[in-house]
């Protein structure tokens, strides 16, 4: 993540809508990836110190769930993020609001990143045969009243379903510890789905298939089969020698889209510790090894960090020599993928 500042000189970020220093109003634009501050114009239009309009998104207007401005021009009320909506919680029931939040919040620092990479991002409201959209939903785990319904967190012909469950901090530490993973987050689901969308995309040639095969396994094998005697019987005893997590040996496909996951993990902490000073040179200005030799140290001195404080690590994994293997996969689809 950038660093971001507010014209009185204050630090900022990136989901503040308002300077704790100043009070100046903050709008985060798209176009341009910067935390605007801004000055109200009336009739629900503001500026920033150039004289340039804009208006917030609705969803952060009537809901309290997005920091993210649109053109003042603009017909669309919803700004660019929001628009990759298909389903949002529902807001006359209790709790919702938070949740879409929290998930709102994720997705905002998915897109962010994705970005920053100069990936595609296509609403699939946009484009159906392409494009990306996003179901956040709610089933009968946290609530009676969708008793009858089941909604798995995944990927599935270009949208992304996270159950709303998920943005529940004390019910997603519960699934952890029941799944018996080190660890769980919104942002992490996010990222891990969105390379299942971004391998859709890339409509892979012979030889590229012929790469993935031969790190991540035949992505044809029974998907059904293979997640059903993962969960009957865990992952082999050595599936941290091949793999960057447990449920990455579940299957090729969740293979890579762990890795997809980390990447942008690393990616995005990377360009926060050149930002925080912590490191002398971008991600951008670094080959993919430069990367992982970088993050392997961080990663190491966040976890110190964080053992002595009384926290458990936050990167709990392991980057081997094969996982790095595949982490160079990731970043050679990325950069044919890129815009």
């Amino acid at each position: 993540m950038k660093r971001f500042r507010c014209d009185c000189g204050s630090q900022v970020f990136f989901d503040n809508d308002h300077c704790l220093s100043c009070g100046a109003r903050l709008g985060f634009d798209p176009a341009v990836r910067e935390l605007r501050p801004l000055a109200a114009a009336g009739d629900g239009v503001y500026t920033d110190r150039n004289g340039r309009a804009f208006r917030f998104c609705a969803n952060g207007e009537d809901f309290g769930v997005c920091n993210w401005l649109r053109p003042a021009e603009q017909a669309q009320p919803l700004c660019f993020a929001c628009q990759f909506n298909r389903t949002v919680p529902n807001q006359s029931l209790p709790g919702n609001d938070r949740r879409w939040r929290v998930l709102e919040e994720g997705k905002k620092r998915l897109f962010f990143t994705l970005m920053q990479l100069g990936l595609p991002l296509v609403s699939g409201w946009a484009d159906e045969r392409l494009g990306l959209l996003f179901d956040f939903i709610e089933d009968g785990r946290s609530r009676e009243v969708f008793a009858e319904t089941f909604a798995s967190t995944g990927y599935l012909g270009g949208v992304i379903t996270i159950n709303t469950l998920e943005a529940d901090d004390v019910a997603r530490t519960a699934v952890r510890s029941q799944m018996n993973e080190e660890y769980r987050t919104v942002l992490g689901h996010l990222r891990h789905e969105s390379g299942h969308y971004y391998w859709s995309l890339l409509d892979p040639d012979a030889a590229t298939r012929a790469e993935f095969t031969a790190l991540f396994g035949d992505e044809q094998a029974d998907y059904a089969a293979a997640l059903a005697a993962h969960y009957d019987t865990g992952p082999a005893p050595d599936w941290h020698e091949r793999y960057i997590s447990a449920y990455a040996s579940a299957h090729p496909s969740e293979d890579w889209a762990e890795c997809w996951g980390h990447y942008l993990h690393i990616y995005d902490a990377l360009e926060t510790a050149a930002a925080q000073g912590l490191l002398g040179r971008s991600p951008d200005a670094m080959t993919i090894g430069q990367r992982i030799d970088d993050w392997r140290g961080l990663s190491t001195t966040l976890n110190e960090l964080n053992r002595s404080v009384g926290l458990g690590d936050a990167y709990p994994f392991v980057i081997n020599d094969v996982v790095a293997g595949k982490l160079a996969f990731v970043d050679s689809v990325i950069r044919r993928l890129r815009t």
